[in-house]
């Protein structure tokens, strides 16, 4: 049973990880091709684009996956049949809906986010072409979504991380090739290529939909044999059921818009709040887009939180269904641990080589000296959105749904305020310290309420977690030294983005042969389970 659930956590882990990485790395070329207030205007349209999706998908994919899980567990396996089916319906009608109203309010978006009495930035009418361009992938993502849920909901993993994956290739396919063909094949300007990008989530959404239908009809005859072999296909009422997932969902609704919320806080005040203090919209929308490439690069490690916190919940569910507490306690440790083993070296990785990677990854175009400082003050910042993730998903296992609402509320009205607060005294690090705040503040709810739930001996946590502090302890000391060293070597040597690149590479991978090699030497790996598992695998 664990190395099923080590299994399916590792895949789609490995498959969300493979797909944030993908997300990351086409932004190199794509700001190269339409520059930095180009990212500026793709992000105008993105960010309010995902408000709208978790809206549209009312929190429903995640609410299936624990749905279906419950009553697999009891041997109903009709019920999630019955929810699947119901639920696509709703979901293309809520994706029908979502399209509507985000494609008829785009000029009041684009009219808060841009200045029309402004001569410099992106005009009100390139915001609304862009956000009217992206709104179509709300007719596809929703049916999909709740498709993947029922997958993760049977703990089968794989379909939903192949979908992933190739969603993901799909669209940056389809943003390099359209925004190149765009500017350098048929002249056209940066607002016809950046919206060809934002469009390239529908075609994305179409290719991982596609294969997610061709999986599940290939298993039509091992569902319908698991359902001749239980005893339990009940039939569900359909307004039971959903009131139900109604209840699981409201929560997952808020949960999943958080991380945007933090997000489109910042993308929807940061130019109203500069302007207050006299900067240019020019030079308002170079900070909000910086902010944005930083929030890129942070998030790429938070994908190991969301893998885990998709596939935690069904686990911890049907343990504390079946009041398992233990072995609920023993899924939270193993799960934090493996976690703060991959995000702690790369989140203090990121602060210490902010600058240099910065500059390596967006080049000098891209306001490398504002971004490297940005960076260095948000890295950190992946840590808590991860453990926010994580112990969010963790208090959904555990039923404690309203308490989750309240937590990400108060943590939201903290980010806003301190956004106002701070903005005019810190400049452009006012938004990323509003954002530790308010995200620390519900991570601390959390950790209280689990404790409070389950008896959850944090004790036996934090000392398990005293090698993994001590090894990137160690991992710190060499990329710091390696830094130093690289920097003084190579310093008036070569051009200043080819230094950056040789520190970068030359800290990352000493860094990353440091902590790996002292972790196999120390036998962490074994203890957390990861060399176990693989040599599970083998057998």
């Amino acid at each position: 049973m664990e190395n099923k659930f080590l299994r399916g956590t590792f895949f789609l882990t490995a498959a969300t990880l493979i797909s944030k990485v993908l997300g990351f790395i086409y932004i190199i070329p794509f700001t190269a091709l339409v520059g930095i207030h180009g990212y500026a205007l793709y992000q105008y349209a993105y960010k309010p684009y995902t408000i709208f999706l978790s809206i549209s998908t009312i929190g429903l994919p995640l609410a299936v996956s624990k749905f279906v899980s419950k009553y697999n567990e009891q041997g109903n396996y009709k019920a999630g049949l019955t929810l699947l089916r119901y639920g696509m319906l709703l979901m293309t009608v809520s994706g029908i809906i979502s399209f509507t109203i985000l494609y008829s309010l785009a000029p009041s978006l684009a009219s808060v986010l841009s200045d029309p009495d402004s001569l410099s930035g992106n005009t009100v009418e390139d915001v609304e072409y862009v956000i009217r361009l992206v709104s179509f992938a709300l007719l596809i993502i929703p049916p999909m979504s709740i498709l993947r849920g029922y997958f993760q909901g049977s703990q089968s993993m794989g379909p939903s991380a192949i979908s992933t994956v190739l969603e993901q290739v799909v669209r940056i396919i389809f943003i390099l090739t359209g925004a190149y063909t765009a500017i350098h094949i048929l002249n056209q300007s940066i607002r016809n290529a950046v919206g060809l990008a934002t469009f390239a989530a529908f075609i994305g959404g179409v290719a991982g939909f596609a294969v997610l239908i061709v999986i599940l009809l290939s298993r039509k005859k091992l569902i319908k044999k698991q359902m001749e072999e239980s005893s339990m296909n009940e039939n569900i009422a359909i307004l039971p059921m959903f009131k139900e997932l109604i209840g699981y969902s409201i929560p997952f609704v808020v949960t999943g818009l958080t991380i945007p919320i933090y997000q489109n806080i910042d993308t929807f005040t940061i130019n109203k709040l500069f302007r207050l203090i006299d900067y240019t919209l020019l030079e308002a929308e170079k900070i909000n887009s910086v902010i944005g490439l930083t929030q890129i690069l942070i998030m790429v490690p938070v994908s190991l939180a969301t893998a885990f916190g998709m596939s935690l919940i069904p686990g911890i569910t049907s343990s504390f269904t079946n009041g398992k507490f233990g072995e609920v306690q023993h899924k939270i440790t193993r799960t934090l641990q493996t976690l703060m083993f991959f995000i702690l070296p790369a989140a203090i990785g990121l602060t210490i080589l902010s600058k240099p990677i910065f500059l390596m990854i967006f080049g000098n175009r891209n306001s490398p000296y504002l971004g490297g400082e940005i960076m260095q003050a948000y890295s950190m910042a992946s840590v808590v959105f991860a453990l926010f993730t994580v112990t969010t998903a963790i208090m959904q296992g555990l039923n404690k749904q309203k308490k989750v609402m309240i937590g990400i509320l108060i943590g939201i009205i903290v980010k806003i305020v301190l956004n106002i607060i701070l903005i005019p005294t810190f400049k452009e690090v006012g938004p990323v310290i509003a954002t530790y705040c308010g995200l620390i503040l519900s991570v601390l709810y959390n950790v209280y309420f689990i404790q409070k739930t389950i008896g959850f001996d944090y004790r036996t946590l934090f000392k398990t977690l005293k090698p993994i502090i001590f090894l990137s302890v160690i991992m710190s000391i060499a990329v710091i030294s390696v830094k130093l060293l690289t920097e003084n070597w190579f310093l008036g040597s070569h051009s200043t983005y080819v230094n950056a690149c040789i520190v970068s590479i030359v800290s990352i991978v000493t860094g990353a042969l440091v902590y790996l090699g002292i972790g196999v030497k120390s036998n962490l790996l074994n203890d957390l389970g990861i060399a176990k598992y693989k040599k599970d695998k083998k057998e």
